[in-house]
């Protein structure tokens, strides 16, 4: 990736993974269970769930991967191999590279020239990848934002997370991060979970224990 990237969070759980790029969490497990895309970065036990992270090359593949095949509908075999290529880009390559589709297939290509079917003058589809790269950076920069009056506190709002104590600024339940801590886990690790979240934040969910609520 360029260096304007090193300032973007590297790990992302299963819940930020599906906001970022589209892929329900549903679909993400699936995928996970079915070896066809699992999560690139292992942290202690790799038999946990809390222990499974997303890298931010993993999101990019996921936003093209969903657009793919959720949106066009390109079969899963044709989509392991597009997945495959994607995961073997250099990091250069991610901002110099073009997929282009035609009906349901692939082609990753290196230039931006125009591209159509021989014979039939039928249009190529192309997903300029640069595109990917910057749109993702957006999305976790503004995932990333709260005010500043937020950070610490927890609120519950009727109709979010099914009216249960979350972070405010966020949809993290206090219910996890007490769960988090019940199985052992340090403020450090929990924020490994939930890197949108600062130590402020996990010490008022763990010192949380009567209702709130907020407007």
């Amino acid at each position: 990736m360029p260096a304007e990237s090193s300032n973007i969070v590297g790990a992302f759980t299963t819940v930020q993974a599906a906001r970022l790029t589209g892929v329900s969490r549903r679909q993400l497990s699936a995928w996970h269970r079915n070896g066809f895309f699992s999560p690139s970065i292992i942290a202690g036990e790799a038999r946990s769930a809390y222990t499974r992270f997303y890298s931010f090359r993993d999101l990019l593949s996921l936003k093209v991967l969903n657009q793919l095949r959720n949106e066009t509908q390109v079969s899963m075999d044709h989509l392991k191999k597009v997945k495959n290529d994607l995961a073997h880009l250099g990091e250069d390559m991610w901002v110099k590279s073009t997929l282009y589709l035609l009906g349901k297939r692939v082609v990753i290509a290196r230039d931006d020239d125009s591209r159509h079917e021989a014979g039939s003058g039928q249009e190529v589809f192309r997903i300029p990848l640069r595109v990917v790269v910057g749109g993702m950076r957006e999305r976790i920069q503004e995932f990333n934002k709260r005010n500043s009056d937020e950070i610490g506190q927890i609120v519950r709002q009727r109709g979010v997370v099914h009216s249960q104590a979350v972070i405010a600024g966020t949809r993290i339940p206090v219910a996890t991060i007490k769960e988090f801590a019940d199985a052992g886990y340090t403020v450090p690790q929990i924020l490994l979970e939930y890197p949108s979240l600062n130590e402020d934040d996990v010490e008022a969910a763990l010192a949380f224990g009567g209702e709130r609520s907020a407007a």
